[in-house]
C-alpha cells in the first residue's frame, strides 16, 4: 500500500487498471480523485487492485481557538514574545504556525509587572492557549493559566533547566537560576 499525496481532480488510472475506491469517481474509463488527501491503493485477492484517496487528517488540523499548543519560542521583546506553533495537544503539526505572546497575556496577576524577558527566552518549548487568531494572520497565545508556560528550557550551559518555583528555572550543572513563566506540567501535556 503507497501513500503520496494526491490533488482533488487528479486522474489517477485507466478503469483497467484497478476499482475505483472511497474518493474516486470514475469518467470516461479513467479514475479521478474527488478530494485532496492521500492515495491509497490495496490489493484486492479478486483481481484488480482499489484504489481510493483518503483525506489527510493532520494537513486539515488548524490550532483553533481555545486549542492548548505547544510552541517554541522564536524572539522576545518587551512587548511580546513571538513564536511557533508546533503541536495542537498531543498531535504535531506538519507546518508551522506563529503565534505571539502578548505582555498582558502571559500572567493572570500583577500583569503590570510583568516582564517578557523574565517569562520567556528564544529556544523554549512553551504551553499556551489559543485566544484569537487564524492561520493566515497569526495565532495571539495566552499563558495565563497555571497549567501554561515554560515546559522546557535550556541554561547558558546548554543544559536542560529544572523548574524550583512558579517563576523559576535552575540549571543542574550550575545551579545559576533564571527567570521564566513556569508550567506546571499536565502529565499529558508532556512533549518529550
Amino acid at each position: 500500500q503507497s501513500l503520496s499525496p494526491c490533488p482533488a481532480g487528479e486522474r489517477l488510472c485507466s478503469v483497467e487498471e484497478a476499482t475505483a475506491g472511497s474518493g474516486t469517481y470514475t469518467r470516461h474509463g479513467f479514475i479521478f480523485s474527488s478530494l485532496a488527501g492521500c492515495l491509497e491503493k490495496r490489493s484486492e485477492d479478486s483481481g484488480l487492485p482499489v484504489i481510493s484517496v483518503v483525506r489527510d487528517a493532520e494537513s486539515q488540523l488548524l490550532p483553533d481557538v481555545g486549542a492548548v499548543v505547544t510552541c517554541k519560542v522564536c524572539s522576545i521583546n518587551s512587548r511580546f514574545a513571538k513564536v511557533h506553533i508546533l503541536y495542537v495537544g498531543s498531535t504535531p503539526l506538519k507546518s508551522t504556525f506563529r503565534g505571539t505572546i502578548r505582555r498582558e497575556d502571559i500572567r493572570a496577576t500583577e500583569k503590570d509587572k510583568v516582564e517578557v524577558y523574565k517569562s520567556f527566552r528564544p529556544g523554549d518549548i512553551v504551553l499556551a492557549k489559543i485566544s484569537l487568531g487564524d492561520a493566515q494572520s497569526n495565532y495571539l497565545l495566552s499563558t495565563a493559566e497555571n497549567e501554561l508556560g515554560v515546559v522546557v528550557a535550556r541554561s547558558e550551559a546548554g543544559v536542560q533547566m529544572v523548574p524550583i518555583s512558579w517563576c523559576e528555572m535552575q540549571c543542574p550543572r550550575t545551579h545559576t537560576k533564571d527567570f521564566r513563566k513556569v508550567a506546571r506540567v499536565q502529565p499529558q501535556f508532556l512533549q518529550t
